[in-house]
């Protein structure tokens, strides 16, 4: 595996050897794009029209901190939040000078990273995501029906808190040799909170995904598994054979547990895909259709009952709702839904166009406090 010194040019693909990724990292243009990107979406939070009120003086700092190696990563803010029934700690960290840095690394190591990563793996990868990874489930499943009669499907537990740092900064000593970036990787992940590393840090998803990369060459290049799919840590495998499924399942177990210190959850399965269809990313997919997931249904049911409701009583429709319909009309795009759609989307149509015409269409007031918010709280909460 070679090891990287240079970062990788977006146009031609090929390493730019004027300057090493630390220095391309800590450049002016690079930090503008990074604050541009962190603030994205966020310009109504006080920490970001603090920032805006002077950037280049800020950005100037962050820049010293980090070619002077005197920056320190400051205390996280701790929360829970509840999402599909399971409870998870979230990291919140400062804008300044966290999250501008978080994302100035990622835009430059990111395409190196990306070339570690297998064509199978999903989550948290630009130009990929959940519908894809629907879509090639799907794909696999239609065109060979009966190489892909059983699925064995797997996820980690606690995959995040459960990272060993100590093989993470390893696997990151194998690809780079610019020895500024290890020192700011190591800083990031080891004086992290508790255990692995922290859900909301921005690098987070990228190291998660990273991780499971040696996982994933196995599987694929040692096992020879044809179909094979991965969301961060939630596992999908397909084969003609049930018994060939159970063998590998215990296999995977032990791989997970000597080469990445990680537990496979104890509800694995192992079954037929025509009877039960295969449950993933929100959807259950069948050789011939695919539908929402009943949890997923459940909820989009009470949410657009209860906006539908609020319009009938006479109360205005908040952006929130706005986001909520749009996120689960988007979903209904990707399975068969028409009765669903008939139900519970069709009328709010009306209402939720005249909203958009009065508020959003002409960059309203209320378009410039909310840009961007709608993925984040449409799908992500919604959803």
């Amino acid at each position: 595996m070679k090891r990287h010194l240079y970062p990788i040019d977006p146009l031609t693909g090929k390493e730019d050897k004027t300057q090493t990724i630390w220095e391309k990292i800590c450049s002016i243009e690079n930090l503008r794009l990074a604050h541009k990107n962190a603030s994205k979406g966020k310009s109504w939070y006080k920490e970001v029209r603090e920032f805006n009120k002077d950037p280049e003086k800020y950005l100037k700092e962050i820049q010293t901190m980090l070619v002077m190696r005197t920056y320190r990563p400051l205390p996280y803010e701790k929360f829970l939040r509840v999402e599909r029934g399971k409870e998870r700690e979230i990291y919140k960290s400062r804008y300044f000078p966290e999250r501008v840095i978080q994302w100035a690394v990622l835009q430059v190591i990111s395409p190196i990273l990306l070339r570690q990563l297998i064509y199978d793996t999903y989550s948290a990868i630009p130009d990929r995501g959940i519908h894809l990874a629907l879509q090639r489930i799907q794909k696999d499943i239609q065109s060979d029906k009966e190489g892909t009669q059983f699925c064995l499907k797997m996820d980690v537990k606690k995959f995040y808190p459960s990272i060993d740092r100590d093989i993470l900064l390893e696997d990151y000593h194998h690809i780079f040799k610019d020895e500024d970036l290890l020192w700011y990787l190591e800083l990031n992940i080891k004086e992290s909170p508790d255990t692995g590393i922290p859900i909301g840090n921005y690098l987070s998803q990228f190291s998660g995904n990273f991780y499971l990369s040696p996982f994933d060459h196995w599987i694929k290049e040692v096992k020879g598994i044809k179909y094979y799919c991965r969301y961060m840590d939630d596992i999908v495998i397909l084969h003609s054979s049930k018994e060939f499924l159970h063998k590998l399942k215990l296999e995977i177990i032990r791989y997970m547990e000597d080469n990445r210190h990680l537990t496979i959850k104890g509800n694995y399965q192992v079954f037929p895909v025509a009877d039960r269809g295969v449950d993933f990313v929100g959807y259950r997919v069948f050789p011939d259709f695919v539908l929402l997931r009943s949890s997923t249904a459940k909820r989009m049911k009470q949410k657009l009952s209860r906006i539908r409701s609020k319009i009938e009583r006479g109360a205005e429709i908040s952006y929130s709702d706005y986001c909520c319909f749009n996120s689960y009309k988007g979903w209904l795009i990707y399975c068969n839904s028409h009765r669903l759609s008939e139900k519970y989307i069709r009328p709010l149509e009306k209402p939720m166009e005249e909203y958009y015409i009065k508020h959003l269409k002409n960059g309203g007031k209320k378009a410039n406090e909310n840009n961007q918010r709608c993925s984040v709280n449409g799908q992500a909460k919604c959803a």
